[in-house]
């Protein structure tokens, strides 16, 4: 059964949808209102906020800089190419960025690869859980991101790799 919750944030509120699992849920995604293929909430899902508890609290501690990883139950989903290259996004760790050729070049793919990787990385379902804000161009510019420039910049000022502007 879907259930799904919605919780505020610093980066606004967020929508959490998932799969029961045991005493809690599966997370299959994490969007933000006003983001590029938000996720819309079904008629048949249930809104079950107690089901999140445990990712609620994870996501509330990163928030507050208590937190640097997520420790959760996901759901796979996704293509074979798109689960190699979140693979990566996966091991890129807090407080640092990566590059979409390094990413290709870690996911062991050419560099001719790059658009199919950004392509892969916008299609990623767990905003924020899965680190894709931590993707950044190859100057440096703060491309890309489904759920906004100024959130993926507000995530990496908590980090700490921007300064706050």
């Amino acid at each position: 059964m879907t259930v799904y919750a919605r919780v505020d944030s610093p980066v606004g509120e967020l929508l959490l949808v998932g799969e029961r699992a045991g005493h809690g849920v599966a997370l299959a995604s994490v969007s933000m209102t006003g983001q590029r293929g938000a996720v819309v909430v079904r008629a048949e899902w249930v809104a079950d906020s107690d089901a999140f508890a445990t990712v609620i609290a994870q996501l509330r501690s990163y928030f507050a800089g208590e937190s640097t990883e997520f420790d959760l139950e996901l759901r796979a989903g996704g293509s074979d190419f798109q689960r190699r290259v979140w693979d990566v996004l996966d091991g890129i760790p807090y407080g640092t960025t990566a590059s979409y050729g390094e990413v290709a070049a870690q996911a062991g793919l050419p560099r001719e690869r790059v658009r199919a990787v950004a392509a892969a990385i916008g299609a990623n379902p767990l905003l924020i859980v899965r680190p894709c804000h931590r993707v950044i161009g190859a100057g440096g510019a703060l491309t890309g991101y489904a759920g906004g420039r100024e959130r993926k910049q507000r995530l990496l000022e908590l980090e700490g790799v921007l300064l706050a502007s």
